[in-house]
């Protein structure tokens, strides 16, 4: 282990075996030790002990405790705890994203990005703290007030993906907090470190006056964290991010006990590039959403449709654009894209080309495991003529596919013809394409974007998808309604007891 990575975990408070959980109070933890490994070479990072079933019911009565205390603070004195755990995580910023690139992969840049965002995230969250507006309504009957009004819903599970191991937990955790909810994290076990250093300066704001909990931790498997957190009655409300079929799981055992869920599921995200795009824009958009996070966000584009007209011209550049990309170490300030997160997704990578490949897909560039440590591939861009199945399934690798079309009608067609409903984008300068891409007969995605990429999604707008994507919505907009439950109640300040309807009752 060199030196820059002993002083980041020594920066992190992170110990060569770490504990399993926390609850306001760290516990070790009954379970096996899991190693979490450097993708870049294959060598361990650090260790953490894993819960037992035991852990997690100590989890679960702490938090249920603290969620009382909690949500009988005003919601503002809630957000000035958010508001301190941002500034917090300011101090961290380099450390923090550095160990988000040295455990998943993401170059440094991405990694403090991410960080970056759990601090707008605290902003965000801040203001929200003083507009949880409910709703006066005009009643019907004489002397009453009709009212709307919004309380914390309880305990939130949040069980987050290795591919943004820090930012999904905030942009759950900062809303639930200010709603007057009691956070439940269950991070992914390829990026344990990442959630446990954020826990340490998330706790060390909230436990000195008690309320360390409303931030727990739970580590470990899906027998001992994730099934018993899925099924459990006391939590209400369970934000999940991760593949479709985990997705599809959850759903069935949190509405077994109509629990509410917010899934943030597969995507498989299409660019549309018309005749009259500006062709430079478009492939340094394509570039970043095809190569970005190795191709390994829900938000990653995998498909480009482009006009026949233009066709040709965008092949080229982004032929270029991909044999400049530098491939090595994400910490390394001249990498453009880092490791695949682990052995088996290069498994995935190779497996998927090959079908590919039978089904008449033409690799033009890429295809390739490079031959050195770690968990590196080569970008690959797939021509094909039609739209072969595979383009139908997601990959999480960075393969990009590209296709003729002749016109937006087209374009809008083949952006919906798969199961996923994430991200989309048409890169135009005409009106009417752009505009049909947005309306409600254009992209039925989650996110629609005009000139810009698929990814780069902002906090201040909801984000999510449709389909396969599991409809959930988090960060921006009206999401935290998500965190409360709603309440409508009547004030009757007359002397009468009119009824609804005009019902006369004797």
């Amino acid at each position: 282990m060199n030196n820059e990575i002993k002083n980041i975990l020594k920066s992190l408070d992170l110990q060569e075996l770490n504990p399993a959980a926390y609850c306001g109070r760290w516990i070790e933890g009954g379970g096996s030790v899991v190693e979490s490994l450097n993708p870049t070479d294959g060598n361990l990072i650090s260790s953490v002990r894993t819960c037992d079933k035991e852990d997690y019911e100590t989890v679960l009565n702490e938090c249920s405790k603290v969620f009382d205390k909690w949500k009988a603070l005003p919601a503002p004195v809630r957000g000035e705890y958010v508001r301190k755990i941002g500034e917090e995580l300011r101090k961290y910023k380099k450390e923090l994203g550095a160990l988000v690139s040295l455990e998943m992969g993401k170059i440094r840049v991405e990694g403090e990005g991410e960080v970056q965002e759990m601090i707008d995230m605290a902003d965000y969250s801040v203001g929200l703290s003083r507009q949880l507006y409910g709703l006066n309504i005009a009643s019907e009957r004489p002397g009453h007030r009709l009212m709307e009004q919004w309380h914390p819903l309880g305990l939130v599970g949040i069980i987050s993906a290795f591919n943004f191991p820090v930012a999904v937990w905030s942009w759950n955790a900062f809303l639930a907090m200010v709603c007057g909810d009691v956070c439940i994290w269950k991070p992914s076990m390829q990026t344990p470190l990442t959630a446990l250093a954020t826990t340490k300066i998330a706790a060390r704001v909230l436990e000195k006056d008690g309320f360390g909990a409303v931030v727990s931790l739970l580590l470990g498997d899906r027998h001992n964290v994730g099934s018993p957190l899925v099924c459990d009655s006391r939590v209400p409300l369970i934000s999940a991010t991760g593949s479709t079929a985990m997705g599809k799981k959850v759903a069935v055992n949190v509405g077994e006990r109509l629990g509410s869920t917010i899934l943030e599921l597969g995507g498989n995200n299409a660019m549309s590039v018309m005749k009259s795009a500006d062709l430079e824009l478009a492939s340094r958009a394509i570039l970043f959403g095809a190569v970005g996070t190795s191709g390994q966000r829900c938000t990653t584009t995998r498909r480009i449709f482009a006009h026949e007209d233009i066709y040709e011209e965008l092949k080229q550049k982004l032929l270029a654009g991909y044999k400049q990309v530098k491939i090595g170490n994400p910490l390394d300030d001249k990498t453009l894209m880092g490791p695949l997160v682990s052995e088996s997704a290069i498994s995935d990578f190779l497996n998927a080309l090959d079908e590919i490949k039978n089904q008449g897909g033409k690799i033009l560039c890429g295809g390739e495991r490079l031959n050195q440590k770690g968990y590196f591939v080569e970008p690959t861009i797939v021509e094909v003529d039609n739209h072969i199945p595979m383009m139908s399934h997601e990959v999480f690798a960075p393969i990009l596919y590209i296709m003729k079309i002749k016109n937006v009608k087209q374009a809008i067609e083949l952006n919906n013809c798969v199961p996923q409903g994430l991200s989309s984008s048409i890169i135009t300068e005409n009106m009417k394409e752009s505009e049909a891409f947005v309306s409600y007969m254009g992209s039925d995605c989650g996110l629609a974007n005009v000139n810009t990429g698929t990814s780069g999604a902002e906090i201040g707008g909801a984000f999510g998808g449709e389909k396969e994507t599991g409809g959930g919505r988090e960060a921006g907009s009206d999401s935290w309604k998500a965190y409360m439950r709603r309440q409508t109640s009547t004030v009757n300040y007359s002397k009468e007891l009119p009824l609804a309807q005009g019902i006369e009752f004797v």
